[in-house]
């Protein structure tokens, strides 16, 4: 008789809980669901009544993060965090952020009947893409206590976040119970990598070394619209030629600085008229690395390249600075743990830095912190093609179940 693998129907249960989430959505026929929609409440059920087989306990903090733990053998035992989050960006994909959420119910599932020395709490956030508000990682900002400062922000419709936590059913005043409490073991994400890392490398999973800092900014290069027949070339006061200029040096920049990127994704000119020399020009930069002295020179090198271009054509130049996010290394020695647990599945989980947040660069501010990504087939994501293959899912299921093996094992170090 052959001996069934319960990594493998746990696997199947993973992808399929994926699929079956992807239709609770806002929008008929794609997956859309935004922090606190009406579908989040299904979403809830969904993952109670998983947690509630596993023998669980459940509770939605004030931040509406649901939070299923599985108590330690003492009420001193700290607590190892698994997780991701549940909200989408428009029109996504089933993957993103859920299968982390999934994966870590499987994990728990897999180690249901084995003796740990901590205490397992899976995290669902309620909200990490930054959709509604314009700011990401609500969900888990709460369990950091940081979330109080974004309580005012409005989204579209001119409703805050504190608007929406009430709407919703939630109390704010709540938030400090959102917290983690007690010892905290660390805190260990799956995440699809979103790029294409991976699939170049041939391999299932690797294992993510640091979250890249990024740079947001804004660039307003202001010159004089005129006619574009009458006007010289010597004469004019072209905004738009700054800042194309401006964009080519980017890319020629980032091309030129390993692991460097740096992305200039709008850019609009006024008036906007063919026959018109643009006086305006509006763009934005995002530059990413992992370390942040190195990305801190490229921007410097870049907007002294803004303003020399912008001063060659006669053209003024205002910057303003966005975001500024220091890149986050993952924990030493959690990384080293998923290392020994891939080599002992037999998987070769090569090294690689995410370009992308994540919620664990949150939660490193306050436990130890570490990253599982998956491959990403095609590096297709937040879209509705996205996809994460059935011996992938096994393998990270397979790391994953290792690792808190190992941790335990090693008395919870």
């Amino acid at each position: 008789m052959t001996e069934i693998d319960p990594i493998a129907g746990l696997t199947g249960r993973a992808r399929a809980a994926c699929l079956d989430l992807a239709r609770l959505t806002e929008v008929p026929g794609e997956i859309t669901r935004t922090f606190l929609s009406p579908p989040a409440r299904d979403v809830t059920a969904y993952l109670s009544a998983w947690a509630a087989e596993l023998g669980l306990s459940v509770r939605v903090d004030a931040a509406g993060n649901l939070r299923a733990r599985r108590e330690g053998p003492s009420p001193d035992a700290p607590t190892l965090y698994l997780g991701s989050h549940v909200d989408t960006v428009p029109n996504a994909g089933a993957f993103d952020g859920v299968l982390g959420v999934t994966l870590a119910f499987a994990v728990a599932a897999a180690l249901r009947d084995t003796p740990l020395p901590f205490a397992l709490e899976l995290l669902a956030f309620s909200e990490e893409e930054g959709v509604r508000f314009g700011v990401p990682f609500i969900g888990s900002r709460a369990l950091t206590g940081t979330l109080d400062p974004l309580l005012t922000l409005e989204d579209a419709r001119g409703v805050s976040v504190r608007g929406a936590l009430e709407a919703y059913g939630l109390d704010p005043a709540e938030l400090p119970g959102a917290r983690v409490g007690g010892p905290s073991l660390g805190f260990l994400e799956f995440h699809i990598e979103q790029g294409p890392v991976l699939q170049a490398a041939g391999a299932s999973v690797g294992v993510v070394s640091a979250i890249a800092g990024q740079d947001r900014l804004l660039l307003d290069f202001v010159g004089q619209a005129s006619h574009a027949g009458t006007t010289p070339m010597a004469h004019r006061r072209d905004a738009l030629a700054a800042a194309a200029r401006f964009a080519v040096a980017a890319e020629d920049l980032a091309r030129s600085v390993p692991g460097l990127v740096a992305t200039v994704g709008v850019m609009t000119a006024r008036p906007g008229a063919i026959n018109v020399i643009p006086g305006e020009a509006h763009c934005t930069l995002d530059i990413r690395h992992e370390h942040d002295p190195v990305r801190a020179g490229a921007l410097d090198t870049l907007l002294a390249d803004a303003r020399r271009f912008a001063g060659e054509r006669g053209v003024t130049l205002t910057v303003t600075h966005k975001m500024a996010q220091p890149a986050v290394p993952m924990d030493p020695a959690f990384r080293d743990g998923l290392r020994r647990a891939a080599a002992q599945v037999g998987q070769s989980a090569p090294d690689l830095v995410s370009g992308a947040g994540h919620d664990a660069m949150i939660l490193a501010d306050v436990m130890p912190a570490a990253m599982l990504f998956l491959r990403s087939p095609n590096a297709l994501s937040h879209h509705p093609d996205e996809m994460a293959e059935p011996g992938d899912v096994e393998a990270a299921l397979r790391v994953g179940v290792a690792f808190v093996q190992d941790l335990a094992a090693r008395g919870g170090r």
